[in-house]
């Protein structure tokens, strides 16, 4: 989540997950299934399951796959349990980097993870090494459209209980606490406005530019090894791309 337009950023991400839709599906399932397992079946009264459901559809995921999903997880209590593990580290130059796994191995997701730290010249490190260069607040994404008024927006995301409402030239960036994601990014989805992406995000507070193209072509390698590991979740940078 870094660069100048965010907007960029979700569309890579978009092509990213389009490439490889089926790990981004797996993820999903995980999510889904822990979700249940927490909470109970019923998006109604399981606000994280709820979340999971809406980040689903906005990966395009079908209504009949989501609804295996629930009931796989609902009717597998004792089945595979997945474990929310995350590690911190540097790319080159000390680019910040956070990275969010669900595993049913940790001991392969830890080495997965520190491989592609090595083999992007960068460094895994200890928990808390960097993650207090990062903010971790509800991130909830609207493109610009005709029928969108900017005002009106705002005051519908901000009476919500948003923290703060950002336009750039493609659209708009509505931030929120944790607590408070689910019933902004619900008042936005009733007023019948597209959300372009939402989710729980840790936000960098600075961001590092690097200019060296060896330095630039081994962070895409350690993103792109991220990126295509089953087990990795979200990663989160404070690369200025």
């Amino acid at each position: 989540m870094a660069g100048h337009s965010k907007f960029a950023n979700i569309r890579h991400k978009k092509e990213k997950n389009d490439a490889i839709k089926g790990k981004i599906f797996t993820i999903i399932g995980r999510e889904i299934a822990v979700a249940v397992k927490a909470g109970g079946p019923d998006p109604a009264s399981n606000s994280k399951l709820k979340d999971a459901i809406a980040k689903a559809k906005s990966n395009n995921m079908p209504n009949d796959t989501i609804e295996r999903s629930i009931k796989k997880a609902a009717g597998d209590l004792d089945g595979v349990n997945y474990e929310a593990i995350v590690y911190e580290g540097y790319g080159p130059k000390g680019v910040a980097v956070i990275v969010e796994t669900l595993t049913d191995n940790k001991n392969r997701t830890a080495a997965n993870v520190r491989s592609a730290f090595t083999k992007g010249n960068g460094n895994m490190g200890t928990t808390g090494c960097v993650s207090f260069m990062f903010d971790e607040k509800g991130q909830i994404m609207v493109e610009k459209a005709d029928d969108i008024d900017t005002d009106e927006l705002m005051m519908l995301a901000l009476d919500a209980g948003a923290l703060d409402f950002n336009e750039e030239e493609e659209g708009y960036e509505i931030l929120t606490t944790v607590e408070d994601f689910s019933a902004v990014r619900e008042a936005i989805e009733n007023a019948n406005i597209n959300i372009a992406d939402a989710g729980i995000n840790m936000i960098p507070q600075t961001y590092t530019v690097l200019t060296d193209a060896e330095d630039i072509k081994k962070m895409n390698k350690l993103l792109d090894l991220l990126d295509n590991d089953d087990d990795v979740k979200n990663v989160y940078h404070n690369w200025e791309e």
